[in-house]
């Protein structure tokens, strides 16, 4: 009599213990599948930064590889809940019968999450937007931090961060392709020679190029457009230099310093030239 308790209790042991082990492997199987996702991932990434090391292409993947990360974490921890859920007794299939009528009441509630999904998607499918691209989308300026599907995070010149979702942007103004124009415009006095400032100009553009720090950022020489405003007493000169992406602004200020320079220094010599 006691032995037959004794294999009734260990009956009711394994009977309970059977469902734990399998919980036990499943969440184990899912820490191996989250494992090698991200494993998978880093050398996909490796292998297609090794084939391409152009950086904006390397953000790119940087980019893509975070979303898959992402959504390949989603997926994992939701398989492993709904077997879960059927080894501790409950029918999945009545929860996706639920999901599928809640999902359509959602749908109409949730447009705007959808839209940013489906934004954020062709986003980075079509290399819109990278991390650590200049950009002008909603109404805000700033470098990408971050992107998902979501919303892409952007961080502007004073610091402030805007997380923006997907579904707003309707335009993106992408300041980080290929090249770049620093586009020059400043007003000095009527009295200058124009074939003596844009002698200057060109004189402190090559000056420019000849510097190994600024000159790296350069491309192309400067072009003078020429005069783009006379008023009474001054005239604004624009002109342009092709540069690296989001070096235009640098390259800019750094010109501006050095024509300032460069007309302070003429005025000094028509001073003396005038005193003598």
């Amino acid at each position: 009599m006691t032995d037959n308790i004794k294999w009734v209790e260990i009956s009711q042991f394994f009977d309970v213990s059977k469902p734990v082990l399998r919980i036990l492997v499943i969440l184990l199987l899912a820490w191996v599948c989250l494992h090698l996702s991200r494993r998978l991932n880093v050398v996909v990434k490796l292998y297609m930064d090794s084939r391409q090391p152009d950086p904006q292409y390397i953000r790119r993947v940087d980019t893509l590889s975070g979303v898959l990360r992402y959504v390949a974490g989603v997926a994992i921890a939701i398989v492993a809940g709904m077997l879960i859920l059927g080894e501790l007794g409950i029918s999945i299939a009545p929860l996706l019968a639920t999901a599928g009528v809640a999902g359509i009441a959602i749908g109409f509630g949730a447009q705007s999450l959808v839209k940013d999904l489906f934004t954020g998607l062709f986003l980075l499918l079509e290399d819109q937007i990278r991390e650590g691209d200049s950009i002008e989308a909603a109404g805000k300026v700033g470098y990408v931090e971050h992107v998902t599907l979501r919303h892409i995070r952007l961080r502007d010149y004073d610091g402030s961060v805007h997380f923006i979702p997907n579904g707003m942007i309707t335009s993106v103004t992408n300041r980080s392709r290929e090249f770049a124009y620093a586009v020059i415009d400043f007003t000095v006095a009527r009295r200058y020679s124009v074939d003596v400032l844009f002698a200057e100009m060109r004189r402190v553009a090559e000056e420019m190029r000849a510097n190994p720090d600024v000159g790296a950022k350069i491309l192309d020489d400067i072009e003078i457009a020429g005069v783009e405003k006379v008023e009474d007493a001054t005239i604004t000169v624009r002109a342009r230099v092709k540069v690296l992406p989001i070096k235009q602004w640098s390259v800019r200020r750094e010109f501006l310093t050095r024509i300032k320079a460069a007309l302070d220094k003429l005025d000094q010599q028509e001073a003396q030239a005038k005193a003598a």
